[in-house]
């Protein structure tokens, strides 16, 4: 494993305000690189996130969506438009970035609810543009 990718990690549990866990998923193998959380999971949550991630930028529907947007704008492109999702559950925001020199990276970040959603977002984007290219 990349000791760029633990770094990022590191940075994200450290520098975003208020985060929980932070993980790096691998989008051309669908797995989980690495991931820090200040709780623990059994493995099959682990698992389920980095499947769950994949299914959010490139899962079926979502590149049925990206292509009608590339054929109606005449972009020939294999690039990807989804680059950051957020997703609140009952209790946490999850933030899910691509990285920008390597869309097969996606930093995964859970902080409370609560969190001020701009300063997740600044941070976030900091870090894995910092740590990223992986």
């Amino acid at each position: 494993m990349s000791d760029q990718i633990v770094t990022m990690v590191r940075h994200l549990r450290q520098e975003v305000p208020g985060c929980l866990a932070a993980g790096v998923v691998d989008m051309a193998t669908g797995m989980l690189l690495s991931f820090e959380t200040t709780d623990s999971h059994p493995s099959e949550v682990l698992d389920l996130l980095a499947g769950a991630t994949l299914d959010l930028f490139q899962g079926r529907t979502v590149t049925m969506i990206e292509d009608v947007f590339k054929e109606r704008r005449g972009i020939s492109s294999a690039e990807h438009y989804f680059q950051e999702v957020l997703v609140n559950s009952s209790n946490l925001t999850h933030l899910f970035i691509r990285d920008d020199h390597d869309e097969d990276v996606v930093a995964v970040v859970v902080c409370p609810k609560s969190v001020n959603i701009g300063m997740l977002f600044a941070s976030a984007r900091r870090v894995v543009r910092e740590h990223g290219g992986a």
